[in-house]
Protein backbone atom coordinates (compact mmCIF):
# COMPACT_ATOMS: atom_id res chain seq x y z
CA UNK A 1 0.00 0.00 0.00
CA UNK A 2 0.96 3.61 -0.49
CA UNK A 3 -0.64 5.51 2.37
CA UNK A 4 0.91 8.80 1.25
CA UNK A 5 -1.64 9.05 -1.59
CA UNK A 6 -4.55 11.51 -1.09
CA UNK A 7 -7.25 8.80 -1.21
CA UNK A 8 -6.05 7.66 2.23
CA UNK A 9 -7.38 10.93 3.69
CA UNK A 10 -10.89 9.47 3.34
CA UNK A 11 -9.96 5.88 4.29
CA UNK A 12 -11.99 6.06 7.49
CA UNK A 13 -15.02 7.49 5.69
CA UNK A 14 -14.86 4.72 3.06
CA UNK A 15 -14.71 1.90 5.60
CA UNK A 16 -17.32 3.48 7.90
CA UNK A 17 -19.72 4.03 4.99
CA UNK A 18 -19.38 0.46 3.71
CA UNK A 19 -19.89 -0.89 7.22
CA UNK A 20 -23.41 0.59 7.13
CA UNK A 21 -24.27 0.78 3.41
CA UNK A 22 -23.66 -1.65 0.58
CA UNK A 23 -23.36 1.03 -2.13
CA UNK A 24 -20.91 3.91 -2.42
CA UNK A 25 -19.84 6.48 -5.02
CA UNK A 26 -16.31 7.90 -4.89
CA UNK A 27 -15.22 10.93 -6.88
CA UNK A 28 -11.45 11.22 -6.96
CA UNK A 29 -9.34 13.07 -9.54
CA UNK A 30 -6.20 11.95 -11.31
CA UNK A 31 -3.35 11.29 -8.92
CA UNK A 32 -5.51 10.42 -5.90
CA UNK A 33 -4.57 6.73 -5.97
CA UNK A 34 -8.17 5.44 -6.08
CA UNK A 35 -7.54 2.68 -8.65
CA UNK A 36 -4.77 1.01 -6.66
CA UNK A 37 -5.60 1.85 -3.04
CA UNK A 38 -9.40 1.51 -2.72
CA UNK A 39 -9.43 -2.20 -3.73
CA UNK A 40 -6.86 -2.87 -0.99
CA UNK A 41 -8.83 -0.87 1.60
CA UNK A 42 -11.96 -2.87 0.86
CA UNK A 43 -10.20 -6.24 0.91
CA UNK A 44 -8.25 -5.61 4.11
CA UNK A 45 -10.56 -3.36 6.14
CA UNK A 46 -14.10 -4.09 4.90
CA UNK A 47 -14.09 -7.73 3.78
CA UNK A 48 -11.23 -8.61 6.16
CA UNK A 49 -9.64 -10.75 3.46
CA UNK A 50 -12.46 -13.28 3.45
CA UNK A 51 -13.90 -12.73 -0.02
CA UNK A 52 -12.67 -11.48 -3.37
CA UNK A 53 -12.77 -7.95 -4.77
CA UNK A 54 -13.51 -7.57 -8.47
CA UNK A 55 -12.34 -4.31 -10.05
CA UNK A 56 -13.83 -3.46 -13.43
CA UNK A 57 -11.70 -1.55 -15.92
CA UNK A 58 -12.92 -0.25 -19.29
CA UNK A 59 -9.63 -1.19 -21.00
CA UNK A 60 -7.42 -4.27 -21.07
CA UNK A 61 -4.21 -2.22 -20.85
CA UNK A 62 -5.37 -0.66 -17.58
CA UNK A 63 -6.44 -4.03 -16.13
CA UNK A 64 -2.99 -5.51 -16.80
CA UNK A 65 -0.95 -2.56 -15.56
CA UNK A 66 -2.99 -2.04 -12.39
CA UNK A 67 -2.83 -5.72 -11.49
CA UNK A 68 0.95 -5.68 -11.88
CA UNK A 69 1.22 -2.55 -9.76
CA UNK A 70 -0.91 -4.00 -6.95
CA UNK A 71 0.91 -7.32 -7.02
CA UNK A 72 4.16 -5.38 -6.56
CA UNK A 73 2.71 -3.27 -3.71
CA UNK A 74 1.42 -6.35 -1.90
CA UNK A 75 4.60 -8.39 -2.58
CA UNK A 76 2.63 -11.23 -4.15
CA UNK A 77 3.28 -13.00 -7.46
CA UNK A 78 0.94 -11.85 -10.22
CA UNK A 79 -1.90 -14.35 -10.46
CA UNK A 80 -1.88 -15.30 -6.80
CA UNK A 81 -3.00 -12.60 -4.35
CA UNK A 82 -3.64 -10.15 -7.21
CA UNK A 83 -4.49 -11.03 -10.80
CA UNK A 84 -6.30 -9.96 -13.93
CA UNK A 85 -8.49 -11.51 -16.60
CA UNK A 86 -9.10 -10.05 -20.03
CA UNK A 87 -10.00 -11.63 -23.34
CA UNK A 88 -7.60 -14.50 -24.12
CA UNK A 89 -5.61 -13.91 -20.90
CA UNK A 90 -6.29 -15.26 -17.41
CA UNK A 91 -3.75 -14.55 -14.68
CA UNK A 92 -5.88 -15.52 -11.68
CA UNK A 93 -6.10 -18.53 -9.43
CA UNK A 94 -7.89 -19.94 -6.37
CA UNK A 95 -5.83 -17.66 -4.09
CA UNK A 96 -6.61 -14.44 -6.01
CA UNK A 97 -8.26 -11.87 -3.75
CA UNK A 98 -8.15 -8.77 -5.95
CA UNK A 99 -9.02 -9.33 -9.59
CA UNK A 100 -8.97 -6.71 -12.35
CA UNK A 101 -11.24 -7.55 -15.27
CA UNK A 102 -13.03 -5.80 -18.11
CA UNK A 103 -16.81 -5.31 -18.08
CA UNK A 104 -17.26 -7.86 -20.84
CA UNK A 105 -15.52 -10.51 -18.74
CA UNK A 106 -17.83 -9.80 -15.80
CA UNK A 107 -20.91 -10.10 -18.00
CA UNK A 108 -19.77 -13.48 -19.26
CA UNK A 109 -18.91 -14.59 -15.73
CA UNK A 110 -22.45 -13.72 -14.63
CA UNK A 111 -23.74 -16.22 -17.21
CA UNK A 112 -21.80 -19.05 -15.55
CA UNK A 113 -21.91 -17.79 -11.96
CA UNK A 114 -25.05 -15.64 -11.61
CA UNK A 115 -24.60 -15.25 -7.84
CA UNK A 116 -20.89 -14.28 -7.99
CA UNK A 117 -20.09 -16.81 -5.30
CA UNK A 118 -17.04 -15.86 -3.23
CA UNK A 119 -17.10 -12.20 -4.37
CA UNK A 120 -17.58 -9.61 -1.64
CA UNK A 121 -17.32 -6.36 -3.61
CA UNK A 122 -17.50 -5.12 -7.18
CA UNK A 123 -15.73 -1.84 -7.99
CA UNK A 124 -16.57 0.05 -11.17
CA UNK A 125 -13.48 2.14 -11.90
CA UNK A 126 -13.30 5.05 -14.39
CA UNK A 127 -17.06 4.89 -14.73
CA UNK A 128 -17.16 8.28 -16.44
CA UNK A 129 -16.29 6.56 -19.72
CA UNK A 130 -19.87 5.25 -19.67
CA UNK A 131 -19.56 2.47 -22.21
CA UNK A 132 -22.55 0.22 -22.85
CA UNK A 133 -21.05 -2.82 -21.11
CA UNK A 134 -20.32 -0.87 -17.89
CA UNK A 135 -23.91 0.41 -17.78
CA UNK A 136 -25.22 -3.11 -18.37
CA UNK A 137 -22.87 -4.64 -15.78
CA UNK A 138 -23.86 -2.06 -13.14
CA UNK A 139 -27.56 -2.75 -13.75
CA UNK A 140 -27.12 -6.52 -13.47
CA UNK A 141 -24.94 -6.32 -10.34
CA UNK A 142 -27.46 -3.95 -8.75
CA UNK A 143 -30.25 -6.44 -9.56
CA UNK A 144 -28.17 -9.30 -8.08
CA UNK A 145 -27.57 -7.32 -4.90
CA UNK A 146 -31.24 -6.38 -4.57
CA UNK A 147 -32.60 -9.90 -5.12
CA UNK A 148 -30.07 -12.46 -3.84
CA UNK A 149 -26.77 -10.93 -2.63
CA UNK A 150 -27.69 -8.15 -0.19
CA UNK A 151 -24.21 -8.63 1.32
CA UNK A 152 -22.47 -7.63 -1.94
CA UNK A 153 -20.77 -4.22 -1.93
CA UNK A 154 -21.01 -1.97 -5.03
CA UNK A 155 -18.54 0.91 -5.36
CA UNK A 156 -18.50 3.28 -8.35
CA UNK A 157 -15.36 5.38 -8.83
CA UNK A 158 -14.16 7.94 -11.33
CA UNK A 159 -12.20 11.15 -11.73
CA UNK A 160 -14.77 13.15 -13.74
CA UNK A 161 -18.03 11.35 -12.98
CA UNK A 162 -21.25 13.31 -12.49
CA UNK A 163 -21.82 11.76 -9.09
CA UNK A 164 -25.36 13.01 -8.55
CA UNK A 165 -27.06 10.86 -11.18
CA UNK A 166 -25.17 7.71 -10.15
CA UNK A 167 -25.88 8.31 -6.45
CA UNK A 168 -29.59 8.65 -7.17
CA UNK A 169 -29.55 5.50 -9.31
CA UNK A 170 -27.88 3.53 -6.51
CA UNK A 171 -30.04 5.06 -3.79
CA UNK A 172 -32.59 3.07 -1.81
CA UNK A 173 -35.31 5.56 -2.79
CA UNK A 174 -35.63 8.54 -5.20
CA UNK A 175 -35.12 10.96 -2.31
CA UNK A 176 -32.42 8.87 -0.62
CA UNK A 177 -29.27 8.70 -2.80
CA UNK A 178 -26.42 6.46 -1.80
CA UNK A 179 -23.41 8.04 -0.02
CA UNK A 180 -20.93 10.04 -2.10
CA UNK A 181 -17.33 10.64 -0.98
CA UNK A 182 -14.79 12.87 -2.67
CA UNK A 183 -11.01 12.92 -2.47
CA UNK A 184 -8.41 15.44 -3.51
CA UNK A 185 -5.90 14.58 -6.18
CA UNK A 186 -2.18 15.11 -6.20
CA UNK A 187 -1.01 16.49 -9.48
CA UNK A 188 1.61 19.06 -10.31
CA UNK A 189 0.85 22.15 -12.36
CA UNK A 190 0.29 21.46 -16.06
CA UNK A 191 0.60 24.41 -18.43
CA UNK A 192 -2.11 24.20 -21.10
CA UNK A 193 -1.00 25.44 -24.53
CA UNK A 194 -3.62 25.85 -27.28
CA UNK A 195 -3.02 26.35 -30.99
CA UNK A 196 -3.17 30.02 -31.92
CA UNK A 197 -5.11 29.33 -35.10
CA UNK A 198 -6.92 26.48 -36.82
CA UNK A 199 -4.14 24.45 -38.42
CA UNK A 200 -4.98 22.72 -41.71
CA UNK A 201 -1.92 20.46 -41.65
CA UNK A 202 -2.45 16.74 -40.98
CA UNK A 203 -2.77 16.10 -37.27
CA UNK A 204 0.25 13.78 -37.43
CA UNK A 205 2.46 16.63 -38.72
CA UNK A 206 1.14 18.98 -36.05
CA UNK A 207 2.09 16.47 -33.37
CA UNK A 208 5.58 16.05 -34.81
CA UNK A 209 5.99 19.83 -34.81
CA UNK A 210 4.98 19.95 -31.12
CA UNK A 211 7.60 17.29 -30.32
CA UNK A 212 10.23 19.38 -32.10
CA UNK A 213 9.19 22.45 -30.08
CA UNK A 214 9.53 20.58 -26.75
CA UNK A 215 13.01 19.43 -27.71
CA UNK A 216 14.06 22.91 -28.88
CA UNK A 217 13.00 24.33 -25.51
CA UNK A 218 15.18 21.74 -23.74
CA UNK A 219 12.16 20.73 -21.63
CA UNK A 220 13.01 17.55 -19.69
CA UNK A 221 10.77 14.50 -19.51
CA UNK A 222 9.07 11.94 -21.72
CA UNK A 223 6.22 12.76 -24.10
CA UNK A 224 2.78 11.18 -24.48
CA UNK A 225 0.87 11.82 -27.72
CA UNK A 226 -2.84 11.01 -28.05
CA UNK A 227 -4.05 9.93 -31.49
CA UNK A 228 -7.44 8.45 -32.48
CA UNK A 229 -6.24 5.17 -33.97
CA UNK A 230 -3.49 2.88 -35.24
CA UNK A 231 -3.21 4.60 -38.60
CA UNK A 232 -2.64 7.98 -37.00
CA UNK A 233 -0.16 6.45 -34.55
CA UNK A 234 1.91 5.05 -37.43
CA UNK A 235 1.63 8.36 -39.29
CA UNK A 236 2.84 10.32 -36.26
CA UNK A 237 5.86 8.07 -35.75
CA UNK A 238 6.75 8.43 -39.44
CA UNK A 239 6.34 12.24 -39.25
CA UNK A 240 8.62 12.45 -36.18
CA UNK A 241 11.25 10.24 -37.82
CA UNK A 242 11.35 12.56 -40.84
CA UNK A 243 12.35 15.55 -38.76
CA UNK A 244 15.89 16.51 -37.80
CA UNK A 245 15.67 16.50 -34.05
CA UNK A 246 18.20 17.63 -31.46
CA UNK A 247 18.33 14.27 -29.66
CA UNK A 248 17.54 10.60 -30.33
CA UNK A 249 14.09 9.39 -29.25
CA UNK A 250 12.53 6.04 -28.52
CA UNK A 251 9.21 6.06 -30.37
CA UNK A 252 6.69 3.64 -28.85
CA UNK A 253 3.16 2.90 -30.11
CA UNK A 254 0.49 1.98 -27.54
CA UNK A 255 -2.99 0.69 -28.37
CA UNK A 256 -5.26 -2.14 -27.34
CA UNK A 257 -4.48 -4.43 -30.28
CA UNK A 258 -0.76 -4.69 -29.57
CA UNK A 259 0.63 -7.88 -28.00
CA UNK A 260 1.22 -7.58 -24.26
CA UNK A 261 5.01 -7.53 -24.66
CA UNK A 262 4.75 -4.57 -27.05
CA UNK A 263 2.43 -2.69 -24.69
CA UNK A 264 4.90 -3.20 -21.87
CA UNK A 265 7.52 -1.15 -23.75
CA UNK A 266 5.58 2.00 -22.88
CA UNK A 267 6.00 1.34 -19.15
CA UNK A 268 9.64 0.19 -19.21
CA UNK A 269 12.60 2.44 -18.51
CA UNK A 270 14.62 3.72 -21.45
CA UNK A 271 18.09 5.17 -21.97
CA UNK A 272 16.58 7.70 -24.39
CA UNK A 273 13.70 10.12 -24.06
CA UNK A 274 10.48 8.17 -24.68
CA UNK A 275 7.73 9.36 -26.98
CA UNK A 276 4.65 7.19 -26.45
CA UNK A 277 2.04 7.57 -29.20
CA UNK A 278 -1.22 6.16 -27.88
CA UNK A 279 -4.95 5.93 -28.39
CA UNK A 280 -7.24 6.79 -25.48
CA UNK A 281 -6.15 3.57 -23.72
CA UNK A 282 -3.64 5.84 -21.94
CA UNK A 283 -6.30 8.38 -20.91
CA UNK A 284 -7.32 6.85 -17.59
CA UNK A 285 -5.98 4.48 -14.91
CA UNK A 286 -2.64 4.03 -16.71
CA UNK A 287 0.40 5.80 -15.30
CA UNK A 288 3.54 5.94 -17.45
CA UNK A 289 6.40 7.09 -15.26
CA UNK A 290 8.44 9.98 -16.61
CA UNK A 291 5.71 11.64 -18.71
CA UNK A 292 6.09 15.43 -18.44
CA UNK A 293 4.48 16.48 -21.73
CA UNK A 294 1.20 15.59 -23.40
CA UNK A 295 0.41 16.36 -27.03
CA UNK A 296 -3.32 15.96 -27.58
CA UNK A 297 -4.88 15.64 -31.03
CA UNK A 298 -8.29 16.19 -29.40
CA UNK A 299 -9.70 13.27 -31.37
CA UNK A 300 -10.88 9.75 -30.60
CA UNK A 301 -12.58 6.92 -32.43
CA UNK A 302 -16.14 6.67 -31.16
CA UNK A 303 -18.53 3.74 -31.73
CA UNK A 304 -21.87 4.70 -33.25
CA UNK A 305 -24.64 2.60 -34.74
CA UNK A 306 -24.68 2.65 -38.55
CA UNK A 307 -28.27 1.92 -39.55
CA UNK A 308 -27.32 1.32 -43.20
CA UNK A 309 -24.77 -1.39 -42.35
CA UNK A 310 -26.73 -2.80 -39.43
CA UNK A 311 -23.99 -2.66 -36.78
CA UNK A 312 -21.62 -0.29 -35.04
CA UNK A 313 -18.94 1.70 -36.82
CA UNK A 314 -16.06 3.73 -35.44
CA UNK A 315 -16.06 7.42 -36.32
CA UNK A 316 -13.30 9.94 -35.59
CA UNK A 317 -14.79 12.67 -33.39
CA UNK A 318 -13.68 15.49 -31.12
CA UNK A 319 -13.28 14.50 -27.47
CA UNK A 320 -15.16 16.21 -24.63
CA UNK A 321 -13.64 18.77 -22.29
CA UNK A 322 -13.68 16.19 -19.48
CA UNK A 323 -11.62 13.79 -21.61
CA UNK A 324 -9.22 16.59 -22.51
CA UNK A 325 -8.71 17.30 -18.80
CA UNK A 326 -8.04 13.60 -18.16
CA UNK A 327 -5.42 13.55 -20.90
CA UNK A 328 -3.75 16.73 -19.64
CA UNK A 329 -3.54 15.17 -16.17
CA UNK A 330 -1.20 12.50 -17.51
CA UNK A 331 1.54 15.18 -17.68
CA UNK A 332 1.36 16.20 -14.03
CA UNK A 333 1.58 12.91 -12.18
CA UNK A 334 5.18 13.16 -10.99
CA UNK A 335 6.36 16.72 -11.83
CA UNK A 336 5.16 19.95 -13.48
CA UNK A 337 4.48 19.53 -17.19
CA UNK A 338 2.86 20.87 -20.32
CA UNK A 339 -0.12 19.88 -22.45
CA UNK A 340 -0.10 20.96 -26.09
CA UNK A 341 -3.67 20.91 -27.40
CA UNK A 342 -3.79 20.88 -31.19
CA UNK A 343 -6.94 22.99 -31.33
CA UNK A 344 -7.83 26.57 -30.41
CA UNK A 345 -9.03 27.84 -27.05
CA UNK A 346 -12.25 29.11 -28.60
CA UNK A 347 -12.81 25.70 -30.19
CA UNK A 348 -12.32 24.11 -26.78
CA UNK A 349 -15.25 26.05 -25.32
CA UNK A 350 -17.53 24.68 -28.04
CA UNK A 351 -16.81 21.05 -27.10
CA UNK A 352 -19.31 19.12 -24.97
CA UNK A 353 -18.54 19.01 -21.27
CA UNK A 354 -18.83 15.21 -21.00
CA UNK A 355 -18.93 12.21 -23.32
CA UNK A 356 -22.30 11.02 -24.59
CA UNK A 357 -23.10 7.70 -22.87
CA UNK A 358 -22.54 4.86 -25.32
CA UNK A 359 -26.04 3.54 -24.72
CA UNK A 360 -27.44 6.53 -26.62
CA UNK A 361 -25.24 6.14 -29.70
CA UNK A 362 -24.49 2.50 -30.36
CA UNK A 363 -26.12 -0.79 -31.34
CA UNK A 364 -27.88 -2.57 -28.46
CA UNK A 365 -28.10 -6.05 -29.99
CA UNK A 366 -25.32 -7.65 -27.91
CA UNK A 367 -26.59 -6.07 -24.68
CA UNK A 368 -30.17 -7.16 -25.39
CA UNK A 369 -28.96 -10.71 -26.07
CA UNK A 370 -27.19 -10.78 -22.68
CA UNK A 371 -30.25 -9.45 -20.87
CA UNK A 372 -32.48 -12.13 -22.36
CA UNK A 373 -29.95 -14.73 -21.24
CA UNK A 374 -30.39 -13.36 -17.69
CA UNK A 375 -34.16 -14.04 -17.95
CA UNK A 376 -34.97 -10.34 -18.32
CA UNK A 377 -37.78 -10.55 -20.86
CA UNK A 378 -38.81 -6.90 -21.00
CA UNK A 379 -35.52 -5.21 -21.83
CA UNK A 380 -37.12 -1.79 -22.15
CA UNK A 381 -38.14 -2.01 -18.47
CA UNK A 382 -34.67 -3.02 -17.24
CA UNK A 383 -33.26 -0.77 -14.52
CA UNK A 384 -30.84 1.23 -16.66
CA UNK A 385 -28.84 4.17 -15.35
CA UNK A 386 -29.83 5.95 -18.58
CA UNK A 387 -32.73 4.28 -20.37
CA UNK A 388 -32.14 3.67 -24.09
CA UNK A 389 -34.70 4.77 -26.63
CA UNK A 390 -37.56 2.31 -27.01
CA UNK A 391 -37.06 2.26 -30.78
CA UNK A 392 -33.39 1.22 -30.33
CA UNK A 393 -34.40 -1.71 -28.10
CA UNK A 394 -37.09 -2.81 -30.56
CA UNK A 395 -34.59 -2.65 -33.43
CA UNK A 396 -32.17 -4.87 -31.50
CA UNK A 397 -34.86 -7.41 -30.61
CA UNK A 398 -36.13 -7.55 -34.19
CA UNK A 399 -32.58 -8.20 -35.38
CA UNK A 400 -32.11 -11.02 -32.85
CA UNK A 401 -35.37 -12.65 -33.94
CA UNK A 402 -34.36 -12.45 -37.59
CA UNK A 403 -31.03 -14.12 -36.67
CA UNK A 404 -32.87 -16.90 -34.85
CA UNK A 405 -31.53 -15.93 -31.41
CA UNK A 406 -34.95 -15.13 -29.90
CA UNK A 407 -38.05 -17.29 -30.19
CA UNK A 408 -40.76 -15.76 -32.37
CA UNK A 409 -43.57 -16.12 -29.84
CA UNK A 410 -41.65 -15.63 -26.63
CA UNK A 411 -38.72 -13.66 -25.34
CA UNK A 412 -36.53 -16.65 -24.44
CA UNK A 413 -33.25 -17.53 -26.14
CA UNK A 414 -33.20 -20.31 -28.69
CA UNK A 415 -30.37 -22.84 -28.92
CA UNK A 416 -28.85 -20.65 -31.61
CA UNK A 417 -29.11 -17.64 -29.28
CA UNK A 418 -27.38 -19.53 -26.49
CA UNK A 419 -24.57 -20.49 -28.85
CA UNK A 420 -24.26 -16.87 -30.07
CA UNK A 421 -23.95 -15.72 -26.48
CA UNK A 422 -20.70 -17.67 -26.09
CA UNK A 423 -18.98 -15.88 -28.97
CA UNK A 424 -17.37 -12.52 -28.03
CA UNK A 425 -18.53 -10.65 -31.14
CA UNK A 426 -21.52 -8.81 -32.57
CA UNK A 427 -24.59 -11.10 -32.93
CA UNK A 428 -24.49 -10.76 -36.73
CA UNK A 429 -20.94 -12.13 -36.83
CA UNK A 430 -21.71 -14.76 -34.19
CA UNK A 431 -24.64 -16.05 -36.27
CA UNK A 432 -22.43 -16.17 -39.35
CA UNK A 433 -19.78 -18.22 -37.49
CA UNK A 434 -22.39 -20.65 -36.17
CA UNK A 435 -23.86 -21.17 -39.62
CA UNK A 436 -20.35 -21.56 -41.02
CA UNK A 437 -19.70 -24.30 -38.50
CA UNK A 438 -22.93 -26.06 -39.43
CA UNK A 439 -22.05 -25.95 -43.12
CA UNK A 440 -18.37 -26.83 -42.62
CA UNK A 441 -16.98 -23.51 -43.83
CA UNK A 442 -15.89 -21.66 -40.67
CA UNK A 443 -12.64 -20.44 -42.24
CA UNK A 444 -14.50 -18.91 -45.15
CA UNK A 445 -17.02 -17.30 -42.80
Amino acid sequence: MNKSLPIWDIHGEITDSLAVHNRLVIGAPTGSGKSTQVPQMILDDVLLGERRVIVLQPRRVAARSLARRLAWERATPLGQGVGYQVRFENHTGPETKIEFITEGMLLRRLQDDPELIGVGAVLFDEFHERNLMSDLALGLVKKLQRTIRDDLKIIVMSATIQTGSVARYLGQAPDAPCPVLTSDGRTFHVEILFSKYRNREPITEQAAEAVELILRNNSPGDILIFMPGMGEIRGTIIAINRRRLTEPLELIPLHGELPTAEQDRAFAESQQRKVVVATNVAETSVTIDGIRHVIDSGLARVARFDSERGFGTLFIEEISRASADQRAGRAGRTAPGTCHRLWTESGHLNRPEHNTPEIHRTDLAEAVLMLHSAAIERVADFDWLDKPETAAVETAENLLRSLGALAKRSEGLTKIGQAMLRLPMHPRFARMMIEGGRRGCVNEA
